[in-house]
């Protein structure tokens, strides 16, 4: 499956670029998670107020999602940006 987090930063943040290799260095070990297949991060290339600013895409097993849930990178993510985050959006799909 394909599990989405959708995020809009607050106004908090003022070089959206600045955080990006931060957190695609964070989620370089989410394939170490047993079930993740791999992961991709896409900025958004629009940048309005309607807008959300980053996507990032995992693949994983349907199963994997209690380990993703408990795993140190999706702690640290929550931990370390959540405070960045005005609003998000976390949506799966089956392949």
């Amino acid at each position: 499956m394909k599990h989405y987090i959708i995020a809009k930063y607050n106004d908090t943040v003022k070089d959206k670029q600045e955080l990006l290799p931060e957190i695609k260095a964070l989620f370089d070990d989410a394939d170490k998670i047993s079930g993740v297949h791999g992961v991709k991060i896409y900025p958004s290339v629009t940048d309005r107020p309607n807008r959300y600013d980053i996507m990032i895409e995992l693949d994983m097993d349907p199963e994997a999602l209690p380990a993703w849930d408990a795993s140190e990178v999706h702690k640290k993510w929550k931990a370390g940006y959540g405070k960045y985050l005005e609003s998000k959006a976390i949506f799966d799909r089956a392949d």
